[in-house]
């Protein structure tokens, strides 16, 4: 610990560069338990078996959450007002199993912890003391009365609980010893510091309810109120509660699923669910990677792949939340287009300026899988690439992850050549014994997509050879089979009860902020059947990963403290 005759800025450095490292070693323990092992992948339909899990109450594990670079912006906009977005300088986050927020993956660096240091000196400086923490000494009965009121208010809001009083003893030692070396002012502004580094505002921190006397053997405990209230608003929001969740859990009234349901419906029809699901999809189809994608095309500029990504963001937005069907997905025959990018794609009817809703060639075109964003990103720059394109529908829409390549084995794409196509370049996997294992999971399905050229542009010949577009999809569960082109893929995958089940696991990840154990089955199960009793309605998707013992309790071990 600090000195006592040190100075007080220097003292709050250092109290809460510790709190910082005590979440940080916090965050390092996952809760996982027994045969809890990450990355389990259902081999079977996960909603065959719902019978045997009735009267299951296993939550899994419950990992300590560190807030995302999206929840952060968004978190310090609504607690403050801010709208600078300070996270998009920290360090950026590691993705597990797809997504950047899962827990076991968001440690604080050492950079990270100096980023939070100078996110909070800045916030804290540009902070509207008068607003947040008016005082009038006389009426209040002097300074630590309005700085005790700060706290117990505002602290509130920025833990998302009321503070114990461990917690709000600590905050008014920061105001003291500020107060004896500055103004209140200043002082206060060094308490928001130390609020902005705490464990308290960087993570979410769950201990759930105690149990009942009579639930002593109990393997889970339900989370409180309060905890429920950041478990809602950083899943469907991205960011801290509103007034109404903080009004519901000061009533206790986040504890039955009936409640929690009813808040998650009314929290839907809010904007802020659009910025979460479309959070979701950019990660799920790597959208981020369309910033600094080159192609060799000079059509191809930065302006187009901008568009590109208008267009599908505009796209799942409309299919989202109009439609709410994974099938539409796969099988919309319109798209979203600016002027440009029509002409780049050989489209008619988009205005001058601004995007429209335009039909596409019903022949060519159908659902997010054939739009460009998607097949220039899984294109190498001068060539189309069977391989990550049918990567990418192996391991997110059917769920079953490619094993890496072999250490001795040297990964160069076959060089282009004029005189024959892409198709016939790529086939040598097929009599490579070596490649041929884990190839003949993605390059059948990849060519499916050849009339696709490496910019997205519809073709009929690659070099000098007519495009062949057939395909083949082996060792699924329910979608095996031959298919000629995208569209007939597409159609496949719509029907395919392995796709909706990949759809699921997606969600419970991006979610629950963490992959599925072999503990969670039954919870996927149950998800599985709200999905199919909604008729695979993604909005209902939604509602139903808030009611699961995954998402209303905890273990009640301690889970991941």
């Amino acid at each position: 610990m600090a000195r006592s005759n040190e100075k007080p800025q220097n003292r709050a450095r250092v109290l809460v560069a510790a709190a910082v490292a005590c979440a940080a070693a916090l965050s390092a323990c996952d809760g996982s338990v027994g045969d809890a092992k990450p990355g389990f992948i259902p081999q079977a339909p996960i909603g065959a078996s719902t019978a045997r899990c009735d009267g299951v109450s296993e939550p899994g594990p419950s990992p300590i959450r560190r807030m995302t670079r999206f929840e952060y912006d968004n978190t310090v906009h609504d607690l403050l007002g801010d709208t600078t977005q300070p996270a998009q300088q920290f360090a950026p986050e590691e993705q597990a199993f797809g997504f950047d927020n899962n827990a076991t993956a968001l440690v604080v660096s050492a950079l990270l912890g100096e980023q939070y240091l100078a996110a909070a000196e800045k916030l804290a400086a540009a902070a509207d003391v008068s607003k947040l923490a008016p005082c009038d000494p006389a009426a209040a009965g002097g300074e630590a009365a309005c700085a005790a009121a700060f706290v117990t208010t505002f602290g509130k809001k920025a833990y998302r609980h009321p503070l114990d009083a461990d917690q709000l003893a600590s905050l008014l030692q920061v105001f003291s010893e500020g107060r004896s070396a500055a103004s209140y002012d200043v002082a206060i502004r060094m308490v928001l510091e130390a609020m902005l580094q705490s464990p308290y505002f960087l993570y979410r921190v769950e201990f759930g309810a105690a149990p009942a006397a009579a639930s002593t053997g109990a393997t889970s405990v339900p989370l409180t109120s309060w905890e429920m209230a950041s478990r809602l608003s950083y899943f469907l929001w991205g960011t801290m509660p509103d007034d109404a969740l903080f009004a519901a859990a000061q009533r206790d009234e986040l504890a039955t699923p009936q409640q929690v349901e009813a808040q998650a419906r009314r929290m839907l029809q809010d904007p802020r669910a659009h910025a979460v699901v479309a959070d979701f999809h950019d990660q799920l189809f790597d959208l981020a990677t369309l910033d600094t994608l080159s192609k060799s095309a000079p059509e191809y500029t930065d302006a187009i792949r901008n568009d590109m990504k208008t267009e599908t963001r505009l796209f799942v937005d409309d299919v989202f939340w109009n439609d709410g069907r994974l099938d539409t997905l796969f099988t919309a025959p319109w798209t979203f287009v600016s002027k440009p990018l029509a002409d780049f794609y050989g489209l008619q009817g988009a205005p001058a300026s601004g995007f429209v809703k335009v039909p596409v060639d019903a022949t060519r075109r159908a659902g997010v899988l054939t739009q460009g964003s998607f097949l220039a990103i899984h294109s190498r720059p001068d060539q189309s690439s069977p391989i990550h394109r049918g990567k990418f529908v192996r391991e997110k829409l059917l769920c079953q992850p490619i094993p890496p390549p072999p250490n001795n084995v040297a990964i160069n794409a076959p060089a282009v050549d004029p005189n024959t196509s892409t198709r016939h370049r790529f086939e040598q996997h097929e009599s490579d014994p070596v490649c041929a294992g884990c190839h003949h999971l993605m390059d059948p399905i990849g060519f499916g997509f050849e009339h696709f050229d490496p910019e997205g542009r519809w073709r009929d010949v690659d070099g000098k050879t007519p495009v062949d577009a057939t395909g083949q999809i082996l060792d699924s569960y329910d979608v095996n089979g031959k298919f000629d082109g995208a569209l007939e893929l597409e159609e496949r995958l719509r029907k395919s009860g392995q796709v909706r089940d990949c759809v699921v696991t997606q969600w419970f990840r991006y979610g629950y902020g963490r992959s599925e154990t072999t503990v969670d089955r039954c919870t996927l199960d149950a998800l599985g059947s709200a999905f199919a009793k909604a008729h695979y309605d993604l909005r209902e998707l939604l509602v139903a990963l808030t009611q699961t013992p995954a998402f209303r309790s905890r273990r009640a071990d301690g889970g991941s403290l």
